[in-house]
């Protein structure tokens, strides 16, 4: 028995690896280059053409933008991209590599801590998790792991803070502020370890409490410290009147998340939230409830008796149910925030892998007696064949027609052409959407057509011009100004 349960193992975590391949090879090199990561990229761009850390601004004015708060994605991704592009590599491929680091880091990071938690099995059920989940629906996609966006780094990190936290919590305070500069919806993350660390804490009532203040504030610290140097480079870099107009710009885009009011509903987000994962919504709500109503019942179950390695496992079971609870409950409840499942995407890449794997460590907490232990087998084997289940249909979506890098690329060539000869220094994307990786691509800085400051630039548009053809590419075409 125990040699066919290994080699069942085995199988199952090759085909596991397989499939991580499959979509990580088509996210790095397959999909196309979308607006959001271009976007990004001109922040490592312009960096390395000596205009500081700065965006072309296409989302406020279409002027370069220094420390731009539009650009939610942060210095701990861009500024690896930007050592990449100096060494004179591919800038798609420079721009990807960094997240797909970061996703390998996110995996042996939940293979680790969900063995900590429950054996070989737990670390291949957490590892599963993020395959099941998909967040390439609406407008504001995650394509694949390798896209340059700040949420996949940010869970990695987070992930890797909530497994250091028991013996290091001074590193992991650290690294939950490197992942607070990766993506700063990570922040929404410190109750989580502050749960935890009060659950590792010694003592009853006020003398715990003192213990978890001691044990805190050395890692708050530190998590503090990255968001620090970059605002001391800010004032630095802009001054005291300049530096306060971009406080102000960001708390703007802080209380608005730049998109104004969407006017969603909770049980819509919800709807959104279990449809992203490649089954049945109904099917994900299942594995939801299965997985928080194990994890909550281990909790209680031993937490009167918990051993020191309990302890740690309670831990981890309440932060990632405190962190999942707060990312997804923010999203949820503020309404002026669209559909978009990608922004609470760290806390569910983070923290519902951790879920699944207390899960099945809750299973051997439960009686024997009455066919309890029975039923929690029956509910841990649903909830790994629904991840299981949702893994699979993802993989195999990734074959389904989409626009690809390659024809992005074909298409370009004679934009980029009519670019460098004529020496062109902007264009306009009309209207945002398709026409702004274009133009990243093509060597231009990119604005937005509607901004006074494009007034007198070529727009770059997928539709018919209503002004002069400069050169048409089929698929894009640049307009003289109107």
């Amino acid at each position: 028995m125990t040699r066919a349960r290994t080699v069942v193992f085995w199988a199952a975590a090759v085909a596991l690896l397989i499939g991580h391949v499959i979509v990580a090879w088509h996210s790095l090199v397959v999909w196309r280059f979308w607006e959001d990561e271009a976007f990004n990229l001109t922040v490592p761009l312009n960096l390395l053409d000596g205009l500081g850390y700065s965006s072309d601004g296409a989302l406020s004015g279409s002027t370069i933008t220094p420390f731009d708060p539009r650009i939610s994605t942060g210095p701990v991704v861009l500024l690896p991209v930007a050592a990449l592009l100096a060494t004179g590599m591919d800038p798609v491929l420079a721009a990807r590599l960094v997240p797909l680091a970061f996703w390998v880091a996110l995996l042996a990071g939940l293979a680790v801590i969900g063995r900590r938690i429950g054996g070989r099995w737990a670390a291949l059920l957490a590892v599963a998790v993020p395959l099941a989940f998909t967040a390439d629906a609406g407008f504001s996609p995650i394509q694949g792991p390798a896209d340059l966006l700040g949420e996949i780094p940010a869970a990695a990190l987070l992930v890797w803070a909530l497994t250091l936290l028991p013996r290091r919590a001074w590193l992991a305070g650290l690294l939950v502020g490197l992942a607070i500069q990766a993506k700063l919806i990570a922040a929404l993350a410190l109750p989580a370890f502050a749960i935890a660390l009060w659950v590792l804490s010694d003592g009853t009532g006020w003398a715990r409490v003192r213990d978890t203040l001691r044990r805190s504030w050395l890692p708050l610290l530190l998590a503090a410290v990255p968001t620090l140097l970059l605002e001391l480079g800010a004032l630095l870099s802009l001054g005291f009147s300049g530096y306060w107009q971009h406080v102000r710009d960001f708390a703007h885009f802080l209380r608005t998340g730049g998109q104004g009011d969407a006017a969603t509903t909770v049980l819509q987000k919800l709807g959104t939230l279990a449809d992203s994962w490649s089954l049945p919504g109904f099917l994900a709500v299942i594995g939801a409830v299965i997985a928080l109503g194990l994890a909550v019942t281990g909790v209680v179950l031993r937490w009167r008796d918990a051993s020191a390695a309990d302890r740690i496992v309670i831990a981890y079971a309440l932060a990632a149910i405190v962190g999942a609870l707060a990312l997804v409950g923010w999203w949820a409840t503020a309404s002026r925030l669209p559909l978009w499942v990608r922004h609470p995407a760290p806390g569910i890449l983070a923290f519902f892998p951790v879920i699944a794997a207390a899960a099945l460590w809750a299973v051997a907490a439960l009686p024997r007696r009455k066919g309890a232990r029975v039923i929690g087998i029956i509910a841990a084997s649903a909830l790994a064949a629904i991840i299981a289940g949702g893994g699979v249909a993802h993989v195999v979506s990734t074959y389904e027609p989409r626009t690809t890098l390659e024809s992005q690329r074909t298409a370009l060539v004679p934009l980029t052409a009519w670019v460098e000869a004529n020496d062109v220094e902007w264009l306009a994307a009309e209207p945002w959407g398709y026409a702004v990786a274009p133009i990243v691509l093509t060597g231009a800085h990119v604005g937005l057509f509607d901004a006074p400051a494009m007034a007198d630039v070529p727009r770059l548009t997928t539709q018919p011009c209503t002004t002069e053809t400069l050169v048409d590419a089929g698929q894009y075409r640049i307009c003289a100004a109107p």
